[in-house]
């Protein structure tokens, strides 16, 4: 019932469709670049074209080493789509597993992941994963998920514990605990769902932030490397050239802030769904 209301409610908003588009269109190119782009990543590359704007058959022009902006864009999607995606997964799966244990068993249980939270979450996220990222020079994709999901699982953690707080002494669970139900059956069974759908909000919600702070890291330099090709990579070169090449950075921005800003508008879209009280 809660989720055809909600879909309901979702299907009414010019919102949800238009981030929804630009979320599709956005994982198309990151998993089927092939079927926009012309070249491949880093390929078909003319110093002679450095810097060059929009041409015909260069739509965005060319970049720094004279490779089709537009390819460099479409194949940079992947992997602030992958990082974003993958970090927010696994953030949530732990908070998921931390936040009912903490919340269902409590005591010493509850002590130790709150305060290891408190930790965690005290580290600033940007500057943390620089510290890191910094120290570990040789990274990937892979290496910067690992980096990000071990800075990004606390708020989920601490909105998943408050959850199966308020859930726990409801009529139902504490009806299926005298039927004698096990613990494992009552947190998977009774609690979970009931509990889950604030925690997948701020979960999509953090996808855009995610896709933001890798961007930024590629920004600074302590984030993906060449030959990897991302969006805050193309940010962090373009920069000493925006003046005479505004290209270079204007298009990159823009694909950035529409997927970020798509993410951000279609959490807060569900959100207003799945509670009345806000709509």
């Amino acid at each position: 019932m809660l989720a055809r209301d909600t879909w309901l409610e979702l299907r009414g908003r010019v919102i949800f469709w238009f981030s929804a588009a630009v979320l599709v269109v956005a994982g198309a190119m990151a998993a089927f670049p092939g079927l926009f782009a012309r070249l491949g990543p880093n390929e078909g590359c003319d110093l002679r074209m450095s810097k060059q704007g929009p041409a015909p058959g260069a739509v965005f022009g060319y970049d720094l080493q004279g490779c089709d902006y537009w390819s460099q864009i479409v194949h940079g999607t992947r992997a602030s789509i992958l990082i974003g995606l993958a970090v927010t997964v696994f953030a949530l799966l732990i908070s998921i597993v931390l936040g009912l244990i903490a919340g269902y068993y409590g005591g010493v249980a509850d002590a130790l992941i709150s305060r290891l939270t408190d930790v965690f979450f005290g580290i600033p996220f940007v500057l943390g994963a620089t510290v890191i990222l910094v120290a570990f020079p040789d990274h990937g994709i892979w290496a910067m998920t690992l980096v990000l999901v071990l800075l990004g699982w606390t708020t989920m953690t601490r909105l998943m514990r408050g959850q199966v707080l308020a859930v726990r002494e409801m009529d139902f669970v504490v009806a299926a605990r005298a039927l004698g139900a096990g613990d494992r059956r009552i947190m998977l069974r009774h609690i979970l769902p009931n509990a889950i759908a604030p925690v997948f909000v701020v979960a999509m919600l953090n996808v855009g932030n995610v896709i933001a702070g890798e961007a930024t890291l590629d920004y600074l330099g302590v984030g993906l490397q060449y030959p990897d090709v991302s969006w805050g990579l193309q940010l962090n070169v373009a920069q000493t050239f925006f003046a005479e090449h505004p290209h270079l950075l204007v298009f990159p921005a823009l694909f950035l802030t529409a997927t970020v800003l798509s993410f951000l508008m279609l959490g807060d879209v569900v959100r207003d769904a799945l509670d009345p009280r806000l709509r």
